[in-house]
């Protein structure tokens, strides 16, 4: 639990540090007028999820991947950022989610990268 914390605030700060000033032109990016690294904020309840297969995933981060995958590019572009991937975040890992939370709408078969969407 104390790892969790530490990887949360870890995270938290990193964030806030890298979104500063890398604001996007307007509509430029997957995620809209967001900033992808300001989206990997909200996936702070997915963290432990993302970074163990058999962690339970929290109702918070179920219910944050399920508002995120209306937009499947920006869910993508969220777990497999360079922000995500420093510090710790595993793509294979993190890409289970949406099935992990038994989502019925979930982008199934969706391209990330070098993954897809199981």
């Amino acid at each position: 639990m104390e790892v969790t914390a530490k990887f949360l605030c870890m995270l938290a700060l990193f964030l806030v540090a890298c979104s500063s000033g890398s604001e996007r032109a307007a509509g430029a990016g997957e995620c809209g007028r967001v900033p992808v690294q300001r989206m990997a904020l909200q996936m702070l309840p997915c963290a432990s999820a993302a970074l163990d297969a058999k962690a339970q995933v929290s109702a918070g981060c179920c219910t944050t991947v399920k508002k995120m995958g209306r937009i499947p590019s920006c869910l993508c572009a969220v777990m497999l950022s360079d922000t995500a991937k420093s510090v710790g975040v595993k793509p294979e890992v993190a890409i289970t989610i949406p099935k992990r939370c038994n989502l019925a709408d979930r982008p199934v078969g969706y391209k990330c990268g070098g993954y897809t969407l199981p």
